[in-house]
């Protein structure tokens, strides 16, 4: 009689075990890496294929550049995370290539190939505002952890789709994201829009006074999109070496 007990009491334990929820294993620590840099690039329909051509092979080239590389090595960490986005008009943004550790030529060769091997994503108006909202969105969802996080984006017009990119660059600065700017001029003004790749005041003017923020923030100018990889290397160098927080500036890297 007892051992029937027992055995019963047993099967009912064992039921009860199967039926129990499965606990959550502890929270793995995020790896930590000296920045979090999104790389938010515009692909909107100022910029044609040749355009575009340029300046993803510009970004392709950039992260492997030997003073890039000696930056990254100079943090406590040595070593970077970067995602890379591409963005258009308002609801078209995508990420290209996820959040990748890069920390040495090797690393960074393989997120250039990534980005090399990728298809064009949109040609659609220009939404600023949008591109900084996803780039916010993948800050939230990084498998690793830093102090400092950048937005780094770039453009060859204003904002002409979506919501204000006032607000959305007071909203991102306000959670401690620095947003900095490579601004690529146009040679001629669009027929149909002008004023969308020269603005009043010039398109560096308009990305100080409304795209940029943070800690530091600063516009960098590339005179064309064949100046746009030299520009590149100068911006992220200031970006990943975490340069003295310095007045909002405008500074111009040329090709020559």
């Amino acid at each position: 009689m007892v051992n029937a007990f027992r055995t019963a009491l047993a099967a009912i334990f064992a039921i009860l075990l199967m039926a129990a929820p499965e606990l959550p294993s502890p929270a793995t620590a995020a790896e930590d890496v000296d920045l979090l840099l999104v790389l938010a690039a515009d692909v909107s329909r100022s910029v044609d294929q040749p355009k575009f051509q340029l300046q993803r092979d510009g970004y392709a080239a950039a992260i492997s550049n030997p003073r890039v590389l000696d930056a990254i090595s100079s943090g406590p960490n040595r070593r970077i995370a970067i995602c890379f986005v591409e963005w258009s008009g308002a609801g078209n943004q995508k990420l290209v290539v996820d959040w990748t550790i890069v920390s040495d030529a090797n690393s960074a060769r393989a997120f250039g190939d990534q980005l090399a091997e990728a298809p064009r994503s949109f040609a659609d108006r220009t939404s600023i505002s949008g591109g900084i909202e996803f780039s916010m969105v993948q800050f939230a969802r990084s498998p690793y952890s830093a102090k400092r996080r950048t937005i780094d984006v770039s453009g060859d017009g204003t904002n002409n789709s979506g919501r204000d990119v006032v607000l959305a660059r007071s909203e991102a600065v306000a959670q401690g994201v620095t947003i900095n700017g490579l601004v690529i001029l146009s040679e001629r003004p669009l027929p149909w829009n002008p004023e969308h790749t020269n603005p009043p005041g010039g398109l560096p003017k308009y990305f100080n006074d409304n795209v940029i923020g943070g800690p530091g923030a600063f516009v960098i100018v590339a005179d064309d999109f064949k100046s746009f990889g030299q520009a590149l290397i100068s911006k992220m160098i200031a970006e990943i070496a975490s340069l003295p927080p310095r007045p909002l500036a405008m500074r111009s890297a040329r090709s020559d």
